[in-house]
Order: C-alpha cells, then sequence, then structure tokens
C-alpha cells in the first residue's frame, strides 16, 4: 500500500487484512509505519514490539517475538522506524524484513501479504521493497485533492522507473463532495492506465472503532464501508492482471483536480 503520509493506508491495509482472513485466507501485515498504527486495530488496540526495536537493542529476533496472532489469526508484524533526523526508512525496513525471513517463514506461508509503506516512493529508501522484491504489487491509496494526487502519479513515475507492476488505485475519501471525488479518482485511474478498485466514504464509525482498538470489520459486519473492504478484497485477491502507469503530466493533473 503506497501513497501520501497520513492519507489512510493502515486503516485500509488493517481492515483489508480483516476482511481477506474472513474469507478464509491467511493473512500477514507487515506495518512499516513508525507509529505501529498498522496492527494496532487488529490486536485489540495494542502495540506490538517492533523488528528494529529488537535489533537496535542488539538482540537476536526469534519468531515468537515479532509475529503475533491478531483478529481472526491474521499474523501482524510491526517493522518499526529509525529516530527522526537518523537513518533511512527504506533501509530499515528491508534490514528488518530480512531477518523476519531468516526466522520465520510466516511470508512464505500466507496467502496475503499486506506491507504498509510510511509516506511515498519519492525517496529512493522507500523504493527498496519493490527493488528486493518484495512487492509483487502495488496499491495507491490517495483522495481526490491535488498533493495526495501528486504523490500518488510521484509513486506511479517511481514504479516506471523500477518496473514495479500496479494493481490500481483506491480511493479513500477525504471531502464533502462524495460524487464528484470518486470521479475525479476513477478519471485518474483511468488516465494512469490502471484500475479504479474502490471508493471508501468518510465515515466517523471508522475512527470510533479504531479507538476502541477494533477494524470496522471486526466491529461492525454490516456497515456500508465494511462492505467496501469486503469488496477490496475480493478484487485483490481475484486480480487477473496488473498494469505498468503511465503518469500524468502536472498541469494533466492538475486540470483533473480542478473540476472538484
Amino acid at each position: 500500500m503506497y501513497g501520501k503520509g497520513g492519507i489512510g493506508k493502515s486503516t485500509i491495509a488493517s481492515n483489508v487484512a480483516a476482511a481477506t482472513a474472513e474469507e478464509g485466507y491467511r493473512v500477514t501485515i507487515i506495518g512499516c509505519d513508525p507509529k505501529g498504527d498498522s496492527t494496532t486495530s487488529l490486536m485489540g488496540g495494542e502495540r506490538i514490539p517492533s523488528i528494529l526495536s529488537y535489533l537496535k537493542e542488539g538482540n537476536e529476533i526469534k519468531e515468537e517475538d515479532v509475529v503475533h496472532k491478531g483478529y481472526n489469526d491474521v499474523n501482524c508484524v510491526e517493522v518499526g522506524g529509525p529516530e527522526p533526523g537518523i537513518g533511512c526508512a527504506g533501509r530499515g525496513i528491508i534490514v528488518a524484513l530480512d531477518q523476519l525471513k531468516e526466522e520465520s517463514d510466516v511470508v512464505d506461508n500466507s496467502d496475503l501479504v499486506i506491507y504498509d509503506v510510511p509516506g511515498d516512493i519519492v525517496c529512493g529508501g522507500l523504493a527498496m521493497p519493490v527493488r528486493k522484491n518484495y512487492v509483487d504489487m502495488a496499491y495507491i491509496v490517495t483522495s481526490g485533492e491535488y498533493l495526495p494526487m501528486y504523490a500518488a502519479n510521484n509513486i506511479c513515475r517511481g514504479l516506471t522507473v523500477l518496473d514495479g507492476e500496479l494493481g490500481g488505485v483506491i480511493c479513500n475519501s477525504r471531502l464533502n463532495n462524495e460524487k464528484q471525488e470518486e470521479k475525479i479518482v476513477k478519471e485518474f485511474a483511468n488516465q494512469l492506465d490502471t484500475k479504479f478498485i474502490a471508493y471508501v466514504p468518510r465515515r466517523n464509525k471508522v475512527q470510533e472503532y479504531e479507538r476502541q482498538g477494533k477494524t470496522i470489520v471486526e466491529a461492525n459486519p454490516k456497515h456500508e464501508v465494511t462492505k467496501v473492504y469486503k469488496q477490496i478484497s475480493n478484487q485483490i485477491m481475484n486480480l487477473k492482471q496488473t498494469t505498468k502507469p503511465n503518469p500524468l503530466q502536472e498541469n494533466k493533473l492538475r486540470e483533473l483536480t480542478r473540476t472538484i
């Protein structure tokens, strides 16, 4: 999951993990966000220790230290992050993932592994998961605002350089004009030559349940947003064809967002 920082990747990642596990798939989510919020809503609100926290203390890691069973047996792993102003998030991710693969076969034994990548891909370090072949395909999360779409377009530029595969675009709503926002992001996906996966409406219940330490998939199975997450899960698990993105020129991107 790629996208601008703060766009809601962790919420989408944890809910898609929960929805996919409910269908009987073996799911692992690897949070790469220093805040650890990729897994807390799957762990009843508890923050789990990160791989990098063990490595920084000079400890060897064991599977039971860093792989925790969350809601519906989702394997929850947190990579952690560098100290502010020190180190590189991308490099830390690779060091942690290499260690995880040495100590555990949880990644190889999963039907779906979701990496919740911090920020966007403009930093070379954040491109490392693609470079190191940890990523089969990227999904981009954006809203209909200019800056998240600018970041999303930059991610596509990065994927083009890296010869990465794009599964599609997910719109996580941030605006009040829902129909227009969905229309813009659909057209954005169309111009990228990729698939529009789903529109996730903004509902306060999602944040309410997160404060309770739950995903909305767990807490409210019949909610309209839960149905959207199940739709996203279904699309990811049944995607037959990935795409090579075709990034937009900046003037085209601005023109697109002016219509809202």
